[in-house]
């Protein structure tokens, strides 16, 4: 997965900040902010590594669950004409469009 890194085993998506001309890291599926920047993909991560622990610190003082729940279900609005190509690309897979989807989630997430 592009521009995705595994800190102590939280993913965190990274971008360049054009503004500050650094790195920045935010990690993603936490209940609450922790973002991170360095100048090098070595210091990024350290960095990440210090914001996570402030986090769960913090998590833990104030007794909040750090991790967003996830229900398993989300709702996707699109253009008729991408639902109907959807329904289409899972016929021809031999797939449900729920399957299909699922499937090309996590290809895309590999």
């Amino acid at each position: 997965m592009k521009n995705v890194i595994e800190i102590d085993g939280e993913k965190a998506v990274i971008a360049f900040d054009p503004e500050l001309e650094m790195l920045r890291g935010e990690f993603v599926g936490l209940n609450g902010g922790a973002d991170f920047y360095a100048e090098s993909v070595h210091d990024l991560i350290e960095e990440g590594r210090k914001s996570l622990a402030v986090y769960f610190e913090m998590c833990q003082e104030k007794g909040i669950e750090p991790r967003r729940k996830f229900s398993g279900k989300f709702n996707v609005r699109l253009e008729p004409e991408d639902h109907a190509a959807a329904v289409v690309a899972a016929a021809a897979a031999g797939k449900s469009l729920n399957e299909w989807i699922v499937g090309t989630i996590r290809q895309a997430s590999e």
